[in-house]
């Protein structure tokens, strides 16, 4: 089973080395990279989408995933900050502000946050 993680994480190398030669999206085009659209988080768990309205508002649907988000829908605000995007929700992550450096390859959104967790999401 080792092996087999192992493998898939070396053959994953290559592409998040790819993202992380794009340059992160700042300003206005970030703003239009999220703005009326949907953005499906990847987890282990299955796809989070999240709705980032042009109001400044985002709504978030985790069926399935209670444990880890406490409830299944929470709604919150975003807004890009210099070169990153940022996000408050009510409940998840403890309610506290989170922002991320955000690199497009195609529909394929990866991002890194400030406190160096990193994942990939696609745009609905």
């Amino acid at each position: 089973m080792k092996s087999l993680c192992g493998a898939v994480a070396l053959a994953a190398w290559p592409l998040a080395a790819l993202a992380e030669t794009k340059p992160p999206l700042a300003g206005d085009n970030l703003r239009q990279m999220v703005a009326g659209k949907t953005v499906v988080l990847n987890t282990p768990m299955g796809g989070i989408p999240i709705s980032f309205r042009d109001n400044g508002t985002m709504t978030g649907t985790a069926n399935g995933m209670t444990s880890y988000a406490l409830r299944p829908n929470d709604s919150g605000r975003w807004w890009v900050k210099s070169d990153q995007l940022c996000q408050k929700w009510e409940t998840w992550l403890q309610g506290r502000a989170h922002c991320i450096t955000v690199r497009m390859d195609g529909r394929v959104v990866h991002w890194r946050s400030t406190d160096g967790r990193s994942g990939t999401a696609t745009i609905a």
